[in-house]
């Protein structure tokens, strides 16, 4: 059977082995789904050698939501970036993009790993301006765009220098202007700050997840942080282990404008860290409570 669940203090403890289905739109926003993913499946090697990564996925995404994708390591959350960046083609099912099903390579979108894949032999503008240079756009345009991109995500100062002579952050904020250089209305980030230490983590975790908010984009986010996933999320996707299918769909009831570094006094973000946290514990480990 499958559900769309919106996690509440009655909800609390209640969960779904099986695919589920998510409507919610950020508040006020009547948009149809952008991505949708339809009973999809994908599977690695053949024969003997199979492994099923993921299966009878089914989850809807709407514009403009920030969705969070947690669960255990293996369980095809990667994939679901893939599939939806037109990398990896479905083995069953479907991934459908405004209405389409995605076939090959999603130039509406922009993806962001763990690693910045910044170019070292090229200075910070230099960097951003390499998708812009691919598309061939002239000089004079490829220049305006750059110092935009520079002021927005705050490396005023930084355009000549190289990354060795940039901090973590900055090198981060590089590679998102980057991301951001052919303006692409959906970003798939994958574990983008887990190199990060605590502090630089959470400055982050806010300017992206403001950026994002004023730009209008659609994210799909993928992390292994409960905290980070409730932290950023409109929806929190809960994925089972491999083969990997949505355990549960929670709607983060949260601001939209929330101070993240305030979160941890607030008693849903409390609440629902802990419902995510039972979720993906071990049954040993979650009939013994939550351990430090």
């Amino acid at each position: 059977m499958q559900k769309n669940m919106q996690f509440s203090r009655e909800d609390r403890g209640q969960m779904d082995s099986a695919g589920a289905t998510a409507t919610t739109a950020p508040r006020g926003s009547k948009n149809e789904a952008l991505i949708r993913f339809s009973d999809f499946g994908k599977n690695f090697g053949k024969g003997a050698k199979t492994v099923v990564a993921t299966r009878a996925i089914n989850l809807d995404v709407l514009s403009g939501q920030f969705v969070t994708i947690v669960g255990p390591s293996g369980c095809g959350k990667s994939t679901l970036l893939n599939a939806v960046a037109g990398i990896l083609p479905p083995t069953q099912g479907q991934v459908i993009y405004r209405g389409a099903p995605v076939h090959d390579v999603n130039r509406r979108v922009g993806y962001m790993t763990q690693s910045d894949h910044l170019l070292p032999w090229r200075k910070v503008a230099a960097n951003i301006a390499l998708p812009l240079e691919i598309q061939r756009k002239p000089k004079a345009v490829i220049a305006e765009r750059v110092n935009e991109l520079i002021k927005l995500v705050g490396l005023d100062g930084f355009s000549d220098s190289y990354l060795s002579q940039l901090s973590g952050g900055m090198r981060k904020r590089c590679a998102l202007a980057r991301v951001l250089a052919y303006d692409p209305e959906t970003l798939l980030m994958d574990e983008p700050f887990s190199a990060l230490d605590a502090q630089l983590r959470i400055t982050m975790q806010t300017e992206v997840r403001d950026l994002c908010l004023r730009l209008g984009k659609t994210v799909l986010f993928v992390t292994h942080d409960i905290d980070e996933a409730i932290a950023l999320g409109d929806i929190c996707v809960v994925l089972s282990e491999r083969p990997g299918t949505v355990r549960e769909i929670i709607t983060v009831n949260l601001p939209r404008d929330r101070d993240l570094r305030r979160l941890r006094s607030d008693p849903h973000y409390v609440e629902t860290t802990e419902h995510v946290w039972a979720l993906l514990a071990p049954p040993s480990v979650a009939q013994k409570g939550r351990v430090a």
